[in-house]
């Protein structure tokens, strides 16, 4: 018995000695760490948290220019679908022609206008048409049917429908009369005037022409780079110059000032202000100006000019009939020597040659 308990207690000292359990360490509890080997710090342990991806900030395109309302290339893409044409009454008949007082619509507006139909049968395919763009005149004194009516009579004699229109705000057509030179909204009664004109039972929609005098030169000129649809255009005493010519070298007298406050007035010095000088900014100027894209007339022009003229500088004409040369478009230039901005010593002369010159290119 006492050599059992001697051998069992030899045992007991000899396990200790072999470090079985690490020292300082009991049944059930975790190791401590073992001497000459380094002890992790937390840094090297590894994070229970994934890591997220850092997000890319976005980046906001920069906003599209809104294109100024008398960009060219703006109004092409604008829609003028125009409207059935109502005679609203029967006026006095002329020589050899019908003339009623019509009126159509203009992004909603109803616009009035004169409406002459020659008598007889139409040849195939209807009458040839011409769209009759008037000069400046108050918008307050304007009268549908007073001012050029010589000028209406001499086409309507000749075998041409003619629609001479007023411009929204005057007479009776609605809207406001804004101007010509600084809004839009005469040129869009023009083009839908043209639409319209098409959509007439009587009128042929492929022989289109359009007669414009000073203001409304710039106006059948504007339009014959924006539509298609004019085959032709004559221009008397045109305010046909590009902007920065418009600027620098025009001065109108008083009696194209329109006395109707804030009518048309203050584009030159307010626009300069917002786009600068079109030595500053051409590209703004080009886009707004007719003769930057003389290269896209829908036609041939006809430009008649007063030497004497003292409302429109007959530099305007002559400096279009360069332009539309370079440009390889056709275009027949005549001058009156001291005739003034009617052309009432030529009168006669000046609408033959008009009469010619539509007959050549609509007839």
């Amino acid at each position: 018995m006492r050599r059992t308990s001697l051998w069992v207690l030899a045992v007991l000292i000899l396990v200790a000695g072999c470090g079985i359990l690490p020292a300082g360490s009991a049944p059930g509890e975790p190791p401590t760490a073992t001497p000459g080997m380094p002890t992790p710090t937390p840094s090297e342990l590894p994070s229970a948290t994934p890591t997220l991806p850092t997000a890319t900030p976005s980046i906001t395109p920069s906003p599209t220019p809104t294109p100024h309302p008398m960009d060219i290339q703006a109004m092409r893409a604008g829609s003028y679908p125009g409207s059935d044409i109502v005679i609203e009454q029967e006026l006095e008949r002329g020589a050899n022609y019908s003339r009623y007082y019509a009126s159509y619509l203009s992004e909603g507006l109803k616009i009035y206008a004169l409406l002459t139909v020659p008598d007889g049968e139409p040849p195939a395919g209807g009458w040839p048409a011409i769209v009759f763009n008037h000069g400046y005149i108050p918008p307050s004194v304007y009268r549908t049917t007073e001012r050029y009516v010589a000028y209406v009579d001499w086409l309507a004699r000749n075998g041409y429908i003619v629609f001479r229109i007023d411009y929204r705000g005057h007479d009776r057509s609605e809207g406001e009369a804004s101007g010509a030179y600084s809004s839009p909204g005469y040129l869009v009664d023009v083009l839908n005037a043209v639409a319209s004109i098409q959509r007439f039972p009587q009128a042929n929609p492929d022989k289109i022409g359009m007669w414009g005098h000073s203001m409304g030169g710039f106006l059948t000129l504007r339009a014959m780079v924006i539509s298609k649809e004019i085959k032709v255009g004559v221009i008397w005493a045109g305010v046909v110059a590009s902007y920065p010519d418009m600027l620098y070298n025009w001065r109108r007298s008083p009696s194209v000032i329109t006395p109707t406050p804030g009518v048309g007035r203050g584009w030159r010095s307010g626009w300069m202000s917002v786009y600068g000088t079109p030595e500053e900014n051409p590209a703004f100027w080009d886009s707004i100006s007719a003769n930057s894209f003389l290269a896209d007339l829908s036609g041939p022009i006809q430009l008649h000019h007063g030497t004497a003229d003292t409302e429109v500088p007959l530099d305007f004409s002559l400096s279009l009939a360069q332009q539309i040369q370079a440009a390889g478009g056709t275009v027949d230039l005549h001058t009156y020597a001291d005739d003034n901005h009617n052309i009432s010593n030529h009168f006669d002369i000046a609408m033959t040659r008009t009469i010619e010159f539509f007959n050549r290119y609509l007839k």
